[in-house]
């Protein structure tokens, strides 16, 4: 057999190999939490008005959760993006080789943490906090987001310094050419060409963010703490929910709404993932005009 045929139809086999395992996993969600999803399961039997306004609580609903994740997601980006961008264009455009070399390898090993590790960082920093300066300091939804934003930069830093470094030399030089100073060659030519990839790199680590359980689990979330009230809070948040439901249900319905949850969370990351891609293709039509 020829090395090119044996390469060929390895790949093959490696496609069919990932689509079957990706599709078992959704087909095995949609079957299993199909008939639970429903406005039931997100509100319970509150009015929809009064959910969302907060004018009653939901207790039997998983809204609480949803509002919860959709607030840590924001504080989470709110966080990481600019470091995360900043540092992922300083490692391209203007570290040293000794730098880059550095830097490089410190965010390689960050990407390498266990997310159970970074929860139980988060734990000793509020644990350290309560014994020095801040003796009522406990986990909360900043802690969880703090948290998950040093879990997700790696991510992020490496999506941004790989877009970057795909922007044509030549584009570079041209801009050098014409009199444009280094920030300003980065400024108008490398973050606009890089931005489809800087995009798919922030939209990757709100991905990241929004499954994570083991961090929240550790450093603030909790069961039936109702819609978040602040940043010092508890909250809950659809992983934990999920996987506190698989670990405490009662009975084959509760189980069935455990699917439900874990398949509106599988949709909410799709949307992210869909919206991520018209963002990048307008903007690809934008840079070419």
């Amino acid at each position: 057999m020829k090395r090119e045929t044996f390469i060929k139809i390895l790949s093959w086999l490696s496609f069919f190999t990932v689509s079957f395992g990706i599709l078992s996993l959704v087909i095995f969600l949609i079957i299993r939490g199909i008939s639970s999803l429903n406005l039931r399961l997100i509100f319970g039997t509150v009015p929809i008005l009064e959910a969302v306004t907060g004018a009653r609580p939901v207790w039997d609903g998983i809204w609480p959760a949803m509002a919860g994740t959709l607030l840590l997601l924001f504080v989470t980006m709110a966080i990481v993006i600019v470091p995360g961008i900043s540092c992922g264009l300083w490692l391209s455009c203007f570290a040293s080789e000794r730098g880059r070399s550095v830097v490089g390898e410190c965010v390689n090993v960050l990407a390498g943490i266990p997310s159970i590790v970074m929860g139980l960082f988060g734990l000793e920093v509020i644990i350290l906090l309560r014994r020095t300066f801040l003796p009522n300091g406990k986990t909360c939804l900043l802690l969880s987001a703090f948290c998950l934003a040093v879990l997700v930069m790696p991510a992020l830093v490496t999506a941004v310094r790989s877009a970057a470094d795909s922007v044509p030399h030549g584009l570079k030089v041209t801009a050098y050419a014409l009199g444009m100073s280094e920030a300003q060659t980065v400024r108008h030519i490398i973050i606009p060409s890089a931005a489809p990839g800087i995009l798919g790199g922030v939209i990757l680590a709100m991905g990241r963010a929004m499954e994570d359980t083991a961090v929240i689990m550790l450093t603030g979330a909790v069961a039936n703490a109702g819609l978040p009230t602040g940043l010092t809070g508890k909250f809950e948040a659809l992983p934990f929910r999920i996987y506190y439901t698989s670990a405490q249900y009662t009975g084959a319905e509760e189980l069935a709404q455990g699917f439900g949850t874990a398949l509106l969370l599988l949709l909410m990351s799709e949307t992210l993932l869909i919206t991520a891609r018209i963002l990048q293709r307008r903007l690809l039509r934008k840079w070419r005009g």
